[in-house]
Protein backbone atom coordinates (compact mmCIF):
# COMPACT_ATOMS: atom_id res chain seq x y z
CA UNK A 1 0.00 0.00 0.00
CA UNK A 2 1.36 3.46 -0.84
CA UNK A 3 0.28 6.43 0.99
CA UNK A 4 1.29 9.65 -0.09
CA UNK A 5 0.56 13.45 1.62
CA UNK A 6 -0.17 16.67 0.33
CA UNK A 7 2.46 18.74 -0.06
CA UNK A 8 0.20 21.35 0.67
CA UNK A 9 0.66 22.10 4.09
CA UNK A 10 -1.84 24.37 5.80
CA UNK A 11 0.07 25.65 8.86
CA UNK A 12 2.84 26.53 6.80
CA UNK A 13 4.14 30.11 8.10
CA UNK A 14 4.54 32.46 5.28
CA UNK A 15 7.46 35.03 5.64
CA UNK A 16 5.00 37.93 6.38
CA UNK A 17 3.45 35.71 9.19
CA UNK A 18 5.81 37.30 12.11
CA UNK A 19 5.18 40.51 10.55
CA UNK A 20 1.23 40.14 10.71
CA UNK A 21 1.01 38.68 13.95
CA UNK A 22 2.83 41.34 15.52
CA UNK A 23 0.55 44.07 13.83
CA UNK A 24 -2.85 41.94 15.18
CA UNK A 25 -1.19 41.37 18.48
CA UNK A 26 -0.12 45.11 18.83
CA UNK A 27 -3.66 46.78 17.31
CA UNK A 28 -5.07 44.01 19.83
CA UNK A 29 -2.66 45.52 22.66
CA UNK A 30 -4.02 49.19 21.67
CA UNK A 31 -7.66 48.53 21.16
CA UNK A 32 -7.52 46.59 25.05
CA UNK A 33 -5.95 49.64 26.62
CA UNK A 34 -7.98 52.21 25.04
CA UNK A 35 -11.02 50.22 26.39
CA UNK A 36 -9.70 49.71 29.92
CA UNK A 37 -9.16 52.03 32.80
CA UNK A 38 -6.20 49.62 34.15
CA UNK A 39 -3.72 49.71 31.53
CA UNK A 40 -1.58 52.42 30.00
CA UNK A 41 0.18 52.09 27.15
CA UNK A 42 1.85 55.57 26.42
CA UNK A 43 2.69 55.61 22.29
CA UNK A 44 2.38 52.73 19.33
CA UNK A 45 5.77 51.77 19.37
CA UNK A 46 5.26 50.75 23.46
CA UNK A 47 2.34 48.95 22.23
CA UNK A 48 4.34 47.55 19.80
CA UNK A 49 7.36 46.39 22.38
CA UNK A 50 4.33 45.14 24.20
CA UNK A 51 3.07 42.92 21.58
CA UNK A 52 6.71 41.28 20.91
CA UNK A 53 7.16 40.62 24.62
CA UNK A 54 3.91 39.57 25.19
CA UNK A 55 4.53 36.63 22.38
CA UNK A 56 7.86 35.83 23.10
CA UNK A 57 6.69 35.14 27.16
CA UNK A 58 3.82 33.02 25.53
CA UNK A 59 6.26 31.25 23.07
CA UNK A 60 8.95 30.69 25.64
CA UNK A 61 7.92 30.95 29.47
CA UNK A 62 4.22 30.07 29.11
CA UNK A 63 4.96 26.34 28.45
CA UNK A 64 7.55 25.95 31.27
CA UNK A 65 4.73 27.40 33.47
CA UNK A 66 1.81 25.32 32.12
CA UNK A 67 4.09 22.73 32.68
CA UNK A 68 5.18 23.35 36.41
CA UNK A 69 1.41 24.02 37.33
CA UNK A 70 -0.65 20.85 35.77
CA UNK A 71 -2.10 19.55 38.48
CA UNK A 72 -3.17 22.71 39.49
CA UNK A 73 -4.02 23.11 35.94
CA UNK A 74 -6.11 19.90 35.96
CA UNK A 75 -7.55 20.38 39.45
CA UNK A 76 -9.39 23.62 38.01
CA UNK A 77 -10.24 22.21 34.87
CA UNK A 78 -7.83 24.11 33.00
CA UNK A 79 -9.34 27.84 34.73
CA UNK A 80 -5.67 28.12 36.02
CA UNK A 81 -4.24 28.91 32.24
CA UNK A 82 -6.22 31.99 32.99
CA UNK A 83 -3.62 32.96 35.73
CA UNK A 84 -1.08 32.35 33.94
CA UNK A 85 -1.90 34.52 31.15
CA UNK A 86 -2.55 37.42 33.55
CA UNK A 87 1.49 36.36 34.81
CA UNK A 88 2.79 36.78 31.59
CA UNK A 89 0.73 40.19 31.04
CA UNK A 90 2.44 41.21 34.54
CA UNK A 91 5.96 39.90 33.58
CA UNK A 92 5.21 42.06 30.41
CA UNK A 93 4.30 45.06 32.23
CA UNK A 94 7.93 44.55 34.52
CA UNK A 95 9.80 44.33 31.16
CA UNK A 96 8.43 46.77 28.97
CA UNK A 97 9.23 50.85 29.83
CA UNK A 98 6.01 52.43 29.71
CA UNK A 99 3.53 49.60 29.54
CA UNK A 100 1.70 49.99 32.90
CA UNK A 101 -1.21 47.21 34.51
CA UNK A 102 -2.60 48.11 37.59
CA UNK A 103 -2.84 44.84 39.18
CA UNK A 104 -3.72 40.66 39.09
CA UNK A 105 -7.53 41.39 38.16
CA UNK A 106 -6.61 44.04 35.23
CA UNK A 107 -4.31 41.79 33.88
CA UNK A 108 -6.31 38.82 33.94
CA UNK A 109 -9.16 40.85 32.23
CA UNK A 110 -6.65 42.20 29.58
CA UNK A 111 -5.50 38.95 29.01
CA UNK A 112 -9.06 37.87 28.07
CA UNK A 113 -9.63 41.05 25.93
CA UNK A 114 -6.54 40.18 23.95
CA UNK A 115 -7.03 36.91 23.45
CA UNK A 116 -10.46 37.74 21.74
CA UNK A 117 -9.74 40.44 20.02
CA UNK A 118 -6.43 38.63 18.60
CA UNK A 119 -8.86 35.99 17.68
CA UNK A 120 -11.11 38.94 15.63
CA UNK A 121 -8.63 40.79 14.14
CA UNK A 122 -6.77 37.57 12.63
CA UNK A 123 -10.01 36.01 11.20
CA UNK A 124 -9.35 38.10 7.68
CA UNK A 125 -5.65 36.43 7.65
CA UNK A 126 -7.30 33.43 8.01
CA UNK A 127 -10.01 33.83 5.60
CA UNK A 128 -6.94 34.75 2.97
CA UNK A 129 -4.79 31.40 3.57
CA UNK A 130 -8.03 29.27 3.19
CA UNK A 131 -9.16 30.68 0.05
CA UNK A 132 -5.00 30.45 -1.32
CA UNK A 133 -4.70 26.84 0.22
CA UNK A 134 -8.33 25.91 -1.09
CA UNK A 135 -6.90 26.84 -4.84
CA UNK A 136 -3.52 25.68 -4.38
CA UNK A 137 -5.21 21.62 -3.11
CA UNK A 138 -4.69 19.12 -6.15
CA UNK A 139 -6.75 16.50 -4.42
CA UNK A 140 -10.05 18.61 -3.88
CA UNK A 141 -9.83 19.89 -7.51
CA UNK A 142 -10.14 15.92 -8.43
CA UNK A 143 -13.04 15.22 -6.27
CA UNK A 144 -14.73 17.93 -8.08
CA UNK A 145 -14.15 16.76 -11.19
CA UNK A 146 -15.61 13.39 -10.26
CA UNK A 147 -12.07 11.86 -11.02
CA UNK A 148 -10.95 10.57 -7.52
CA UNK A 149 -12.88 10.40 -3.98
CA UNK A 150 -9.94 11.33 -1.67
CA UNK A 151 -10.31 13.27 1.29
CA UNK A 152 -7.73 16.24 1.16
CA UNK A 153 -5.16 14.96 2.75
CA UNK A 154 -4.08 11.66 1.79
CA UNK A 155 -4.04 9.61 -1.62
CA UNK A 156 -4.17 5.84 -0.98
CA UNK A 157 -3.40 3.05 -3.25
CA UNK A 158 -2.87 -0.32 -3.64
CA UNK A 159 0.05 0.08 -6.12
CA UNK A 160 3.60 0.63 -5.32
CA UNK A 161 5.33 3.77 -7.21
CA UNK A 162 6.30 1.70 -10.14
CA UNK A 163 2.69 0.43 -10.58
CA UNK A 164 3.35 -3.32 -9.25
CA UNK A 165 1.34 -4.54 -7.16
CA UNK A 166 2.23 -3.99 -3.43
CA UNK A 167 3.50 -6.66 -1.25
CA UNK A 168 0.91 -6.56 1.43
CA UNK A 169 -1.43 -7.27 -1.48
CA UNK A 170 0.61 -10.45 -2.56
CA UNK A 171 0.89 -11.31 1.71
CA UNK A 172 -3.14 -10.89 1.69
CA UNK A 173 -3.41 -12.85 -1.14
CA UNK A 174 -1.08 -16.19 0.18
CA UNK A 175 -3.43 -15.92 4.07
CA UNK A 176 -6.35 -15.83 2.20
CA UNK A 177 -5.80 -19.30 0.18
Amino acid sequence: MHVEFSNVNKNKPTKYSFITKTIVMTLAVLIASYIMDGVKVDNVFVAILAAVVISLLNNFIRPILIVLTLPFTILSMGLFLLVINALIIIMASKIVPDFYVDGFGTALIFSLMITLLNYLLDIPSKMVNKKKYDENNTFSHNADNGNEHFDDYEDVTDQDEDGSESKNDENNNLLNR
